[in-house]
């Protein structure tokens, strides 16, 4: 019985407010406009213009620019004649190797991992739901991409470079590197780019499970019937 219950309604539009439960239709909107729940006022849904090129177009950019945070010099130091640079990663090898492994671990997944992953995951969900039939794994992918804004943490890691900089522009010369202006850059794209990312549009592309379980089922019956 259970299974005859779990259908997806025929009606996509309609939703349930998030915030007080009510069920309404989603009438069809222009880009740039917005719904809000009647009862509450919440945001419902906000159209975006062009969401899947710009999302696109701004997911490739970000990941030129997370390769040269990670492969290029961050800041430089000189100091008595001497000069020394480091990179986002060798920072993090430097605090494992002076025994803070937490430390280390929590500062490359947040600033490497997470942010490597959310560009990635967008990436392929865009290029998924460009597809004629977007497949079941999209969604799946689609899923997961608020976990990697969650753990991505550029921003932070900006803001700590710069008080850092501050602190040791006393003692020593500081040589900003071209990564120093990439986390910046970086952070502007992927704010953007989680702006222009609309995910209901996606959604509606998305192969039903329930759809795709009953095509193989019914494909199954039907080798089973011919001779």
């Amino acid at each position: 019985m259970s299974h005859s219950l779990n259908q997806p309604l025929p009606d996509t539009a309609l939703v349930a407010c998030p915030s007080c439960d009510l069920l309404q239709h989603l009438p069809d909107i222009a880009p740039g406009e917005s719904i809000r729940c009647p009862r509450c006022e919440t945001e419902l849904w906000r159209r975006k213009t062009d969401s899947l090129n710009r999302t696109l177009a701004l997911a490739l950019a970000a990941a030129v620019l997370w390769i040269i945070t990670n492969t290029m010099p961050m800041i430089g130091l000189s100091a008595a004649g001497h000069e020394a640079f480091t990179t986002v990663i060798h920072g993090a090898i430097l605090l494992w190797e002076h025994n803070e492994p937490l430390v280390a671990a929590i500062i490359f997944f947040t600033v490497v991992g997470a942010p490597v992953l959310q560009i990635t995951f967008t990436i392929a969900v865009i290029l998924g739901a460009l597809r004629p039939q977007p497949p079941a794994w999209v969604g799946f992918l689609l899923r997961h991409v608020p976990f990697t804004r969650i753990w991505s943490m550029m921003e932070v890691l900006l803001v700590g470079v710069m008080v850092s900089l501050t602190k040791i522009a006393e003692y020593a010369t500081v040589i900003p590197g071209h990564a120093l202006f990439a986390v910046g850059g970086l952070v502007v794209v992927l704010t953007a780019m989680q702006a222009s990312f609309d995910s209901r549009e996606i959604w509606q592309r998305v192969k039903w499970v329930q759809a795709v379980k009953e095509k193989h089922a019914k494909a199954e019956r039907l080798m089973e019937v011919v001779p």
